[in-house]
């Protein structure tokens, strides 16, 4: 999932916060997310301030996950293979079958190559949600996007 839309007013790409829209982007996704998935195992989010805001909204949607881990490895231009490695293995550790990953563009797309072979990778909105079935050879079964959230 990336997260909602955000502002430019801050001196750190880090510091950014949600606005309005992204908020209401991420409440709309959390709806979607419960609807479609009945618990997640694993939540893994970027200590970015707009993808902790995107997880908090999206924390009240949902079933209680298994566990939450702030993963440094989740910043916009982290190494996708180094990180998919990481998912993989936490993943692994947690017993974990439903993974949530909340993190930025470009990062997330590139993810998608590593989990998903053979395809392009795929542009996120915000607050997007991409679901993969299976992380060895996996299959990208559906892109979500909160297009009513406004």
């Amino acid at each position: 999932m990336r997260h909602g839309d955000a502002a430019f007013d801050a001196c750190k790409d880090s510091e950014r916060q949600l606005s309005l829209q992204g908020r209401r982007e991420a409440q709309k996704t959390g709806q979607i997310l419960a609807g479609e998935t009945a618990q997640v195992d694993l939540v893994l989010v970027s200590p970015y301030l707009r993808a902790q805001q995107t997880w908090q909204l999206v924390r009240y949607e949902i079933n209680p996950p298994g566990k939450i881990v702030v993963l440094d490895e989740l910043t916009p231009e982290s190494d996708p293979a180094l990180t998919a490695s990481l998912i993989s293995a936490m993943a692994e550790v947690q017993q974990a079958k439903t993974v949530l990953v909340v993190a930025h563009m470009p990062l997330l797309g590139y993810l998608c190559t590593e989990f998903v072979a053979g395809i392009e990778p795929p542009l996120f909105a915000t607050a997007g949600l991409a679901k993969i079935n299976g992380m060895d050879n996996g299959q990208l079964v559906s892109m979500t996007a909160p297009q009513n959230a406004i």
